[in-house]
C-alpha cells in the first residue's frame, strides 16, 4: 500500500487512529490514568453534580465509536488538548464503563462494520427529525437519560441553525417537538438504564490470546479460511498474526493489533497481504467464538466477514457452504480442533480426503441425484453446521440491494468510493445457496438516467462485481453535469442452458467531505 499523507486521509480514517480504537500503548510506555484525565481536563467543563458524577458525561452511553466521535468533537469544537495516549485512555476508559451490552448494539451493528445496509427505522418521528442527516443506527448506538438528550437537541440547534428547515420543520412544528415529548421518548426507548446493561456491566472480559481458525467470505474475491494467532499483550491488548488461505488457493499473511472494549467489541488494525485493513468483531461471552467484518481503511465498502472459533471441535465455516445434486464438490470444513468423523447425511458421500490440518478438513463430496434438496445439519464429531443442497440456481440476488459510490480523485484530497457487489443464488423456496461467479454488465436506471446517458460518465464495473466511480468535478461532456449517475448494476449466472439474472441500484454520489466513524 502506497503511502498517504495524513492531510489527504478520509477524515474516518483520522478519527480512528486519532482515538486509537485499535491501538496500545508502546512498550514501556507510562499509560495516564482515565481518571486523573476525566478529573484535569474534562472536569473543566463538565463539573462534577450532586451525586459526585460528571455533568453530561455521567449521563451516557455509547459504543467505542461513539466515545471516540465524543473526544474528537471535544478536541475539534472546544480545544480540548489531549494527548493521543490520553484519549486512548478515556475512550477505553468510558466504553468499558459506559458503553453498549451486546443485545443493545446488535441492531445496529452494521453500522459498526460498516455494511451497506437499507435502514428501515421503527419510529416515524425520529426517523423523520433525526435520520433525515445520520443513519438511524448513529441514534440507536446511544443511551441517554431524557434531560440529556433534550439538551443534545439543543446543541444541534445552536451548532446548524439550519437543522430545522432540513427536517422539513414547514410541515410540522419542529422545535416543540425536538425539546418536548422526543427526548421523553428516545430516553423510553434507548434508556440509560437497562436490565441488559445492568446484568453485563459485571462481565469480565475474556483473555482472548491463544489460537484460533478463522473463516469468511469476500465478496468479489471468495471465501478463506485459516489461522489466528493472537498474543496478549496486556489486559484487553493483543497482538496478531493470521495465515489465510484463499478458495483459488492463493495464500497471505498478517500481521496486527487489537483491542477489546465492554468485555466484547473488537476492535483491530492488521497489514493483511499488502491492504491496511479494520476489524469490527464481536466475542461471544465465553470469549471462544468472534463474529463480525473486516474492510479496507481507505475504502470501507471492500471488506469481508469473518468467524474465528477456538477450543475442541468448534466449526468456524463452510466453503462452499451449498452442494449440488448430481455433482461432485471440493469442500472445506473449517474449525478448531475437529474430529475424524465427518458425518453428512443421506445421499452425500465422502469419496476422498483431500487433505486434514489443524485448522480445516478437506474433502472430496458427491451428491447423488436423489439426495434430499433443502438445509441439513452436517457434524464433524460433536461439532455441527448447516449445510444446503440445492438442485438449480431459480433466482439471483446482487448484494447490496442499493448501494451509494461516490465521486472522488482527479487530484483532489478524496479518493473514490468505490461499491463492491456479490452475486448470490438462490434455489426455489428462497433457500440461501451462496455467493456464485457472475458476468456483470452495468446500465441506466430509469428514463432520466438513460437521457443523461450516467453509464458512460459514472464509472467502471470490473469482472468481479466492483464499481469504480469516474473522477470528481465538472465534466465539460456532460453539458454543465459532474460524473454523478443513476445506475443498474446486472449479474448473469448459466444454469443449465438458461441465463438467471439479477440485479441492484447504484447511486453515484459526490465526495463526502465529513465523515465520521458512525455515520
Amino acid at each position: 500500500m502506497k503511502h498517504k499523507s495524513w492531510r489527504f486521509m478520509p477524515l474516518a480514517i483520522l478519527a480512528l487512529a486519532s482515538a486509537g480504537l485499535a491501538s496500545a500503548p508502546s512498550a514501556g510506555a507510562k499509560e495516564p490514568s482515565a481518571e486523573a484525565v476525566l478529573n484535569t481536563k474534562c472536569s473543566t467543563c463538565h463539573p462534577r453534580t450532586t451525586t459526585g458524577g460528571l455533568f453530561r458525561i455521567d449521563e451516557q452511553r455509547k459504543s467505542p465509536e461513539g466515545w471516540a466521535m465524543t473526544v474528537r468533537r471535544m478536541r475539534q469544537w472546544h480545544g480540548l488538548l489531549l494527548t493521543d495516549s490520553e484519549a486512548r485512555t478515556v475512550v477505553k476508559h468510558l466504553a468499558d464503563r459506559q458503553g453498549l451490552a451486546p443485545e443493545e448494539a446488535a441492531p445496529f451493528r452494521y453500522a459498526l462494520e460498516r455494511r451497506t445496509v437499507v435502514e428501515t427505522p421503527d419510529d416515524s418521528d425520529v426517523a423523520t427529525l433525526c435520520a433525515r442527516c445520520h443513519s438511524y443506527a448513529r441514534i440507536g448506538l446511544q443511551r441517554r437519560t431524557a434531560a440529556e438528550w433534550r439538551r443534545l437537541a439543543h446543541m444541534h440547534l445552536g451548532q446548524w441553525p439550519t437543522a430545522e428547515y432540513q427536517a422539513t420543520a414547514r410541515d410540522r412544528k419542529w422545535w416543540e417537538m425536538v425539546s418536548g415529548p422526543l427526548p421523553e421518548k428516545l430516553a423510553a426507548k434507548w434508556p440509560l438504564d437497562s436490565t441488559a446493561w445492568k446484568a453485563w456491566k459485571t462481565h469480565r472480559s475474556p483473555n482472548l490470546s491463544g489460537g484460533w481458525t478463522v473463516a469468511g467470505h469476500r465478496p468479489g474475491k471468495g471465501d478463506y479460511w485459516g489461522r489466528m494467532e493472537v498474543k496478549r499483550n496486556a489486559a484487553d491488548s493483543y497482538q496478531l498474526s493470521y495465515r489465510l488461505t484463499w478458495a483459488d488457493g492463493t495464500s497471505e499473511t498478517g500481521e496486527g493489533r487489537s483491542v477489546v472494549y465492554t468485555g466484547f467489541e473488537w476492535r483491530g488494525s492488521t497489514m493483511l497481504g499488502g491492504e491496511q485493513v479494520s476489524e469490527v468483531l464481536q466475542a461471544s461471552a465465553d470469549g471462544n467464538r468472534l463474529e463480525g467484518r473486516w474492510y479496507l481503511d481507505d475504502q470501507d465498502a471492500i471488506g469481508a466477514s469473518m468467524v474465528a472459533v477456538r477450543g475442541k471441535e468448534a466449526i468456524a465455516g463452510l466453503s462452499p457452504a451449498a452442494l449440488k445434486v448430481g455433482e461432485t464438490t471440493r469442500l472445506v470444513v473449517a474449525g478448531s480442533a475437529l474430529a475424524k468423523d465427518l458425518s453428512l447425511g443421506d445421499g452425500l458421500v465422502v469419496e476422498k480426503v483431500i487433505a486434514t490440518t489443524p485448522e480445516a478438513v478437506t474433502v472430496l463430496v458427491s451428491a447423488s441425484a436423489g439426495a434430499a434438496t433443502g438445509t441439513r445439519e452436517i457434524s464433524v464429531g460433536k461439532a455441527k453446521a448447516p449445510l444446503v443442497v440445492y438442485d438449480r440456481i431459480a433466482t439471483l440476488k446482487v448484494e447490496p440491494e442499493t448501494m451509494v459510490a461516490r465521486l472522488g480523485g482527479n487530484g483532489g484530497p478524496v479518493p473514490p468510493a468505490p461499491a463492491q457487489f456479490d452475486a448470490v443464488a438462490y434455489a426455489a423456496d428462497n433457500l440461501r445457496i451462496g455467493p456464485v461467479p457472475a458476468k456483470w454488465s452495468v446500465g441506466n436506471f430509469d428514463e432520466t438516467a438513460e437521457h443523461d446517458q450516467d453509464a458512460k460518465f459514472g464509472g467502471v464495473l470490473r469482472p468481479d462485481g466492483l464499481f469504480m466511480p469516474a473522477g470528481a468535478g465538472p465534466n465539460p461532456a456532460r453539458k454543465n453535469l459532474n460524473n454523478i449517475a443513476n445506475l443498474l448494476i446486472k449479474a448473469q449466472v448459466a444454469e443449465g442452458s438458461a441465463m438467471v439474472e439479477g440485479s441492484a441500484h447504484l447511486v453515484i454520489a459526490p465526495q463526502r467531505w465529513n465523515d465520521a466513524e458512525i455515520r
